[in-house]
Protein backbone atom coordinates (compact mmCIF):
# COMPACT_ATOMS: atom_id res chain seq x y z
CA UNK A 1 0.00 0.00 0.00
CA UNK A 2 1.51 3.33 -0.88
CA UNK A 3 3.09 5.38 2.15
CA UNK A 4 0.85 8.82 1.35
CA UNK A 5 3.55 10.54 3.43
CA UNK A 6 5.60 10.57 0.77
CA UNK A 7 5.82 11.16 -3.20
CA UNK A 8 8.34 10.94 -5.74
CA UNK A 9 9.40 14.24 -7.67
CA UNK A 10 11.13 14.72 -10.55
CA UNK A 11 14.78 16.70 -10.39
CA UNK A 12 18.15 17.64 -11.74
CA UNK A 13 21.17 15.95 -9.75
CA UNK A 14 24.18 18.01 -10.13
CA UNK A 15 28.05 17.10 -9.14
CA UNK A 16 30.95 19.00 -10.10
CA UNK A 17 31.32 16.29 -13.11
CA UNK A 18 28.24 16.29 -14.84
CA UNK A 19 24.18 16.88 -14.19
CA UNK A 20 21.49 14.15 -14.71
CA UNK A 21 17.54 13.87 -14.53
CA UNK A 22 16.42 11.81 -11.79
CA UNK A 23 13.97 11.48 -9.36
CA UNK A 24 14.03 11.71 -5.57
CA UNK A 25 10.94 10.80 -2.79
CA UNK A 26 9.82 13.65 -0.28
CA UNK A 27 8.20 14.32 2.36
CA UNK A 28 4.37 15.14 1.37
CA UNK A 29 3.32 18.52 2.78
CA UNK A 30 -0.59 19.76 2.77
CA UNK A 31 -2.94 21.37 5.16
CA UNK A 32 -4.99 20.39 7.56
CA UNK A 33 -8.12 22.30 8.63
CA UNK A 34 -9.45 21.39 11.85
CA UNK A 35 -13.35 21.70 12.60
CA UNK A 36 -14.91 21.78 15.72
CA UNK A 37 -19.33 21.40 16.10
CA UNK A 38 -20.36 21.23 19.28
CA UNK A 39 -23.88 22.92 20.72
CA UNK A 40 -24.21 26.04 23.25
CA UNK A 41 -27.51 27.10 24.30
CA UNK A 42 -29.54 24.89 22.59
CA UNK A 43 -28.31 25.66 19.54
CA UNK A 44 -25.47 23.88 17.05
CA UNK A 45 -22.23 25.77 16.20
CA UNK A 46 -19.19 24.71 14.16
CA UNK A 47 -16.14 26.88 13.87
CA UNK A 48 -12.28 26.02 11.97
CA UNK A 49 -10.24 26.44 14.74
CA UNK A 50 -7.15 25.91 13.40
CA UNK A 51 -4.87 25.29 10.27
CA UNK A 52 -1.52 23.24 10.87
CA UNK A 53 0.89 22.01 8.08
CA UNK A 54 1.06 18.05 8.34
CA UNK A 55 1.92 14.80 6.62
CA UNK A 56 -1.42 13.43 5.47
CA UNK A 57 -2.61 10.00 7.33
CA UNK A 58 -3.17 9.67 11.29
CA UNK A 59 -5.89 13.30 10.89
CA UNK A 60 -7.96 12.03 13.62
CA UNK A 61 -5.12 11.38 16.40
CA UNK A 62 -3.29 14.87 14.81
CA UNK A 63 -6.98 16.72 15.70
CA UNK A 64 -7.48 14.79 19.01
CA UNK A 65 -4.09 15.35 20.11
CA UNK A 66 -3.80 18.82 19.33
CA UNK A 67 -7.83 20.10 21.04
CA UNK A 68 -6.07 18.03 24.09
CA UNK A 69 -2.63 19.68 24.13
CA UNK A 70 -4.94 22.97 23.83
CA UNK A 71 -6.77 22.32 26.45
CA UNK A 72 -9.96 23.12 24.48
CA UNK A 73 -11.23 19.07 25.59
CA UNK A 74 -10.44 17.19 28.70
CA UNK A 75 -11.67 13.80 28.17
CA UNK A 76 -11.81 11.34 25.00
CA UNK A 77 -15.33 10.91 26.31
CA UNK A 78 -16.42 14.55 25.03
CA UNK A 79 -15.69 13.41 21.36
CA UNK A 80 -19.08 12.27 19.49
CA UNK A 81 -17.47 11.77 16.30
CA UNK A 82 -14.48 12.67 14.11
CA UNK A 83 -14.28 12.16 10.11
CA UNK A 84 -13.00 14.17 7.53
CA UNK A 85 -15.27 16.74 6.50
CA UNK A 86 -15.64 17.06 1.74
CA UNK A 87 -12.34 16.85 1.68
CA UNK A 88 -9.16 14.91 3.11
CA UNK A 89 -7.63 18.22 3.80
CA UNK A 90 -11.09 19.33 6.13
CA UNK A 91 -11.49 16.98 9.82
CA UNK A 92 -14.74 17.84 11.89
CA UNK A 93 -14.70 16.62 15.59
CA UNK A 94 -17.98 16.71 16.90
CA UNK A 95 -18.25 17.26 20.40
CA UNK A 96 -21.61 15.30 22.86
CA UNK A 97 -23.96 17.52 23.94
CA UNK A 98 -23.43 19.15 26.77
CA UNK A 99 -19.65 19.21 26.63
CA UNK A 100 -18.57 22.37 28.35
CA UNK A 101 -16.22 23.95 25.57
CA UNK A 102 -14.47 27.70 26.52
CA UNK A 103 -15.36 29.82 23.55
CA UNK A 104 -12.39 32.61 24.28
CA UNK A 105 -10.33 29.84 23.64
CA UNK A 106 -11.47 29.45 19.94
CA UNK A 107 -10.49 33.17 19.02
CA UNK A 108 -6.49 32.77 19.12
CA UNK A 109 -7.17 31.84 15.19
CA UNK A 110 -4.60 29.33 15.28
CA UNK A 111 -2.67 29.24 11.71
CA UNK A 112 0.45 26.48 12.13
CA UNK A 113 3.39 26.19 9.57
CA UNK A 114 4.98 22.55 9.51
CA UNK A 115 8.00 24.18 11.66
CA UNK A 116 5.93 26.29 14.52
CA UNK A 117 3.34 24.82 17.10
CA UNK A 118 2.84 27.97 18.32
CA UNK A 119 2.77 30.81 14.93
CA UNK A 120 -0.95 31.36 15.03
CA UNK A 121 -1.29 32.66 18.22
CA UNK A 122 -2.43 36.15 18.55
CA UNK A 123 -0.49 37.25 21.57
CA UNK A 124 2.36 35.92 23.98
CA UNK A 125 -0.06 35.02 26.99
CA UNK A 126 -1.29 32.69 24.39
CA UNK A 127 1.06 30.44 24.31
CA UNK A 128 0.35 29.38 27.63
CA UNK A 129 -2.08 26.88 27.71
CA UNK A 130 -4.12 27.11 30.80
CA UNK A 131 -3.86 24.27 32.06
CA UNK A 132 -0.26 23.35 32.04
CA UNK A 133 -0.15 22.43 35.96
CA UNK A 134 2.79 21.40 37.70
CA UNK A 135 3.46 17.81 36.58
CA UNK A 136 3.19 15.52 40.11
CA UNK A 137 6.19 14.03 42.18
CA UNK A 138 6.82 10.46 41.00
CA UNK A 139 8.68 7.44 40.51
CA UNK A 140 11.76 8.89 38.13
CA UNK A 141 13.10 6.96 34.77
CA UNK A 142 16.28 4.85 34.73
CA UNK A 143 19.28 6.26 33.03
CA UNK A 144 19.56 2.82 31.25
CA UNK A 145 16.21 2.84 29.52
CA UNK A 146 16.83 6.40 28.57
CA UNK A 147 19.85 5.06 26.09
CA UNK A 148 18.02 2.45 24.56
CA UNK A 149 15.35 4.83 23.14
CA UNK A 150 17.02 6.47 20.68
CA UNK A 151 17.54 3.16 18.60
CA UNK A 152 14.01 2.22 18.70
CA UNK A 153 12.52 5.24 17.61
CA UNK A 154 14.79 5.18 14.80
CA UNK A 155 13.33 1.85 13.79
CA UNK A 156 10.12 3.30 14.04
CA UNK A 157 11.12 6.38 11.50
CA UNK A 158 10.48 4.60 8.30
CA UNK A 159 9.34 7.94 6.38
CA UNK A 160 12.46 9.91 7.49
CA UNK A 161 14.52 6.80 6.17
CA UNK A 162 12.76 7.48 2.86
CA UNK A 163 13.19 11.29 2.52
CA UNK A 164 15.00 12.36 5.40
CA UNK A 165 12.49 15.17 5.89
CA UNK A 166 10.04 13.97 8.58
CA UNK A 167 10.10 13.82 12.17
CA UNK A 168 9.60 11.44 14.72
CA UNK A 169 7.83 10.92 18.36
CA UNK A 170 6.93 7.74 20.42
CA UNK A 171 5.88 7.44 23.96
CA UNK A 172 7.51 4.74 26.32
CA UNK A 173 6.58 3.50 29.07
CA UNK A 174 9.17 3.28 32.37
CA UNK A 175 10.64 0.27 31.21
CA UNK A 176 11.53 0.97 27.65
CA UNK A 177 8.58 -0.58 26.26
CA UNK A 178 6.88 1.33 23.09
CA UNK A 179 3.35 2.29 23.26
CA UNK A 180 3.22 4.27 20.39
CA UNK A 181 5.04 5.94 17.69
CA UNK A 182 4.08 8.64 14.87
CA UNK A 183 6.18 10.40 12.23
CA UNK A 184 5.25 14.22 10.88
CA UNK A 185 6.86 16.77 8.76
CA UNK A 186 5.96 19.15 11.56
CA UNK A 187 7.52 18.14 15.59
CA UNK A 188 4.78 19.71 17.29
CA UNK A 189 2.02 17.71 14.58
CA UNK A 190 4.19 14.83 15.05
CA UNK A 191 3.72 15.41 19.12
CA UNK A 192 0.02 15.63 18.68
CA UNK A 193 -0.91 12.82 16.69
CA UNK A 194 1.44 10.19 19.00
CA UNK A 195 -0.60 11.83 22.24
CA UNK A 196 -3.74 11.97 20.84
CA UNK A 197 -3.69 8.42 19.64
CA UNK A 198 -3.37 7.66 23.57
CA UNK A 199 -6.12 9.73 24.20
CA UNK A 200 -8.43 8.54 21.48
CA UNK A 201 -8.11 5.17 23.72
CA UNK A 202 -8.81 7.02 27.49
CA UNK A 203 -4.83 6.33 28.51
CA UNK A 204 -4.55 10.14 29.46
CA UNK A 205 -3.09 11.22 31.36
CA UNK A 206 0.37 9.53 30.66
CA UNK A 207 1.86 9.46 33.92
CA UNK A 208 5.42 7.49 34.16
CA UNK A 209 5.51 7.72 30.62
CA UNK A 210 8.99 8.95 28.56
CA UNK A 211 8.32 11.30 24.90
CA UNK A 212 10.94 10.66 22.75
CA UNK A 213 11.47 13.10 19.94
CA UNK A 214 13.75 13.15 17.06
CA UNK A 215 13.69 16.78 17.00
CA UNK A 216 14.92 19.91 19.17
CA UNK A 217 12.91 20.45 22.40
CA UNK A 218 11.26 23.47 22.23
CA UNK A 219 8.50 25.41 24.38
CA UNK A 220 5.51 23.93 22.65
CA UNK A 221 6.62 20.48 22.86
CA UNK A 222 6.99 20.97 26.40
CA UNK A 223 4.14 22.09 27.30
CA UNK A 224 2.25 19.67 24.87
CA UNK A 225 4.19 16.83 27.59
CA UNK A 226 2.93 18.71 30.63
CA UNK A 227 -0.84 18.68 29.50
CA UNK A 228 -0.84 15.44 28.84
CA UNK A 229 0.89 14.59 32.00
CA UNK A 230 4.30 13.66 30.93
CA UNK A 231 6.76 13.62 33.33
CA UNK A 232 9.95 12.97 31.10
CA UNK A 233 10.53 15.04 27.38
CA UNK A 234 13.65 13.10 25.55
CA UNK A 235 15.12 14.92 22.58
CA UNK A 236 17.76 13.95 20.28
CA UNK A 237 18.16 17.64 19.77
CA UNK A 238 18.83 20.67 22.00
CA UNK A 239 16.37 22.41 24.21
CA UNK A 240 15.47 26.10 23.87
CA UNK A 241 16.20 28.41 26.72
CA UNK A 242 12.49 28.75 27.54
CA UNK A 243 11.61 24.89 27.13
CA UNK A 244 14.26 24.63 29.93
CA UNK A 245 12.13 27.30 31.76
CA UNK A 246 8.97 25.92 31.70
CA UNK A 247 9.95 22.39 32.30
CA UNK A 248 11.88 23.76 35.50
CA UNK A 249 8.96 25.25 36.61
CA UNK A 250 6.17 22.81 35.98
CA UNK A 251 8.32 19.82 37.20
CA UNK A 252 9.31 18.08 33.91
CA UNK A 253 12.26 16.80 33.11
CA UNK A 254 13.99 17.43 30.11
CA UNK A 255 16.73 15.60 28.58
CA UNK A 256 18.45 16.94 25.52
CA UNK A 257 21.06 15.13 23.29
CA UNK A 258 19.68 11.64 23.55
CA UNK A 259 22.15 9.93 21.56
CA UNK A 260 25.38 8.00 20.97
CA UNK A 261 25.23 6.50 24.88
CA UNK A 262 24.80 10.09 26.07
CA UNK A 263 22.17 12.54 26.97
CA UNK A 264 22.18 15.49 28.80
CA UNK A 265 19.74 16.45 31.63
CA UNK A 266 18.06 20.25 32.02
CA UNK A 267 15.83 19.81 34.15
CA UNK A 268 14.02 17.31 36.70
CA UNK A 269 16.22 13.68 37.94
CA UNK A 270 17.13 10.43 36.12
CA UNK A 271 17.49 7.42 38.39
Amino acid sequence: MPDERIASVAMTRVTQQASAEDTDVLAVEEPLEIRVAWEAGGEAREKNIAVTMRSPGDDADLACGFLFTEALIRSHEEIDSIRHWGSPNIIRVSLHRGTKLDVSKLDRHFYTTSSCGVCGKTSIDATRVANARILPAGRLAGGEVIHRLPSVLQEQQTAFRATGGIHGAAIFDYDGNLLRAREDIGRHNAVDKVIGSLFREGATPLSEKILMVSSRASFELVQKAIVAGIPVLASVGAPSSLAVDLARELNLTLLGFVRDGRFNIYAGQIA
